[in-house]
Order: C-alpha cells, then structure tokens, then sequence
C-alpha cells in the first residue's frame, strides 16, 4: 500500500510538469497567431505565476485545513479548466483570464506534496518526485511538436489536457488509499508556525532569495529554449525547435532521476554544489559561438541535468534546516519566492532579448546560477550558527 501510495504521489508531480513547459514551445507560432510580439510570452508567464505564487502562500492554511490528496485533486481539476482555456483561445487577452486556473492550480499541490514528502519520506524519494515533474514537462513539448506538424498549437493544449483528466481520475480513485497507508494532516501540521515567526529563522530569507534566482534561470529556459534556437538558428524548422523546448525538462528529469540513487548517500548540500557546477557547465556550452545547433542543443541539456537536484534538495532540507514546526511555512514560502523569479524574470529577459538579441540567454543564466549558490552558502552559515547558539 505504501509503495502505490508513493506511485500516485509520483503520477500526480507528472500532472504538475505537463502544463510548466507548454507555453514556449508553442510561443514561436502562437504568438504570430495572434499578432503580439514574442516579448508578450512574459506576460502570460507572469499572470500565470502570479496566481501560483498566491496559491503556494495559502498552502500553508490548507495544509493545516485538509488532507493533502484533496488539495491535489481541487489543484489539478484547475489545471485541466486552464488547459482546456488556452485550447479554445483565439484572442491574446483570454489567456490572461484562463491564467487564473492555470496558476492557482499549481501552487497548493507543488507545496503541499513538498511538505508531505520532506516529511515523510527520503532526499532520495523527493529527487524521484520531482524527476516525475521532469517527466511531465519533457511529455507535453513533444505532444506540441506533433500537434505543430500534423494539427494547430491548440491542439497541443488540448490533447494535454485529456491527459491531464486521466491523471486527475487515478487521483481520485486513490483516495481511499491515502486515508488507509497514511494521514496528511497530524500534530505537526496543526502547530506549525505562521508565515512571518518563519521568516525570522535564521536561514530562512536567504534560502528564499536563492530560490528566486534559481528559478529565474529555469524559468527563463521553460520559456525562452525554443525561441533561443529560433533566433540564434533561424534555419531550424518549428517542430525541431518546439521539440526542443523539452531539452531543459528532458535534463531536469535525468539530474533528478541520478540524484535519486545518489542522494542518500551524497546528501543534499553536496548535491546542490555539484550540481550547480554542472549547471555552469552547461551554460558555457551554450555560449560557444557553433553555428550548429548540437553542441548548444547538448548545453541545454546539461544544464538542465546539474538544475535537477537543486530545487527538491532545498525542499528536502527545510525539516532538517528549520525545524519541523517551521517547515511547512518555509516550504510555502520557498515555492512563492522561487515562483516569483518565474513570474518577473522570463519577462525581464524578454525586454532585454528584444533590445540586446537573444544570444545574451547564456549569460543571463550564469548570472543566476551565481547568485543561486553564493545564497544557499549563506543560508548554511546562518543555520550552523543558529544551532550552535541553541
């Protein structure tokens, strides 16, 4: 029972990955679709953040409120409205309002199903879940890749949406087993604290500055990966760089997936640092002036590979950093910063690539990825003082 328990949690993080990346690989015929410039993906990007951003802050109540395979069921029942909105689209003002679903459908199940796997389960098993997220996102570009060659881009939305309806009915059925293998609420979610005692842990802000950054550089990718190609290798035809949205999902899902078998005996702040390495490897890759697309393609793909531990490490590590009691605040917290640099920086990067070109995106990540690791060191350095002082 635990084991299938486990495998629903794992289905319902691919449920959270498959709508992440179909935003830019649809962008470079959507947007010419409907007659926007493609700087105007950074503002559906960021609508669609936004609401997420809401959701994961009221996580923490919800938490507290309901069992977790409720908050999961209602968030992706959101998601498929969302989905199913962008389908039927045909003017570029309606995507703002089918962001609303879109986002808020996000926010509670990422939080919540991070709080319930930090502490419940392994480094080890939070990596394989948030692999699974992996696999969602590299599904869903390939889905619109074939939805560009054979159909229209809202087809694409469309048909993953019908996935994400089969995925939502295993949810359901599950419920009965979430109640017999295990509670989602108990002692430690009914004191845990609020969200301003939480920021005045030691450790905590820093860690939440650091997720912006992180999430600064992988959502800029999600978004800006297909379009990156369609500047830089305009002789590349749509459905390959549509496909090649994945690239970044496709690494994020292999990181984790190897971080899963390794992480229990590296840990997590080695893992981050060696990730985060590769990462920076990966970013050099994508610089090198080749006027093939292999070695860049090959960039993204590493990049995306030392991404991968990165997020469910900082995640895994906020029990053990911060103390139960503040932990399901601290994860709330982490998921509204990180999806803050979602919401603002994609943007950003629009304004600056349309005034600079889009061969500024490798530097633009490196930047991040520096930040990232320079605050998850300070964070370390606070929390170790703390612990001493207690």
């Amino acid at each position: 029972m635990a084991a299938l328990l486990i495998a629903i949690i794992y289905l319902s993080f691919v449920s959270l990955g498959l709508p992440d990346s179909l935003l830019g690989s649809a962008w470079p015929t959507l947007h010419t679709d409907f007659g926007v410039p493609s700087s105007y993906a950074g503002y559906v990007s960021m609508a669609i953040s936004f609401m997420t951003i809401l959701s994961a802050l009221l996580a923490p109540k919800l938490i507290k409120k309901l069992p977790t395979v409720y908050i999961v069921i209602f968030s992706t029942f959101l998601t498929v409205v969302g989905l199913f909105g962008f389908s039927f689209s045909t003017r570029y003002w309606t995507l703002f309002l089918f962001a609303v679903p879109y986002g808020l459908g996000a926010g509670s199940v990422d939080a919540s199903l991070n709080h319930y796997v930090a502490n419940h389960y392994s480094s080890s098993v939070m990596n394989f879940l948030h692999c699974f997220y992996g696999l969602g996102a590299v599904i869903s570009p390939n889905i619109m890749a074939i939805a560009l060659k054979y159909a229209h881009w809202n087809v694409g939305y469309r048909w993953t949406a019908f996935i994400q309806m089969g995925i939502l009915a295993v949810i359901i059925l599950s419920v009965p087993l979430w109640k017999k293998t295990a509670s989602s609420g108990g002692p430690e979610d009914s004191e845990s604290a609020g969200i301003v005692e939480t920021l005045g842990v030691p450790g905590v802000v820093p860690t939440l500055i650091a997720f912006f950054a992180y999430c600064a550089g992988e959502a800029t990718c999600f978004l800006w990966t297909s379009s990156y190609f369609a500047g830089t290798r305009p002789y590349m035809s749509a459905e390959l760089m549509a496909a090649f949205g994945s690239l970044i999902f496709g690494g994020l899902m292999l990181g984790r997936l190897i971080s899963g078998f390794i992480s229990n005996r590296v840990g997590d702040r080695p893992l981050i640092r060696i990730g985060i390495a590769v990462e920076l490897v990966g970013i050099l890759m994508i610089m090198l002036p080749l006027k093939g697309y292999a070695v860049a393609a090959a960039g993204f793909l590493i990049a995306g590979t030392g991404m991968g531990p990165v997020y469910p490490a900082v995640q895994h590590m906020a029990p053990e950093n911060f103390g139960k009691k503040y932990s399901a605040a601290a994860i709330g917290l982490q998921m509204a910063s990180a999806y803050l640099g979602s919401t603002f920086m994609p943007m950003v990067f629009g304004k600056l690539q349309q005034a600079l070109g889009i061969s500024i995106m490798p530097y633009y990540l490196t930047f991040f990825a520096v930040i990232n690791i320079l605050l998850l060191e300070t964070a370390y350095v606070k929390i170790a003082r703390s612990k001493k002082d207690i």
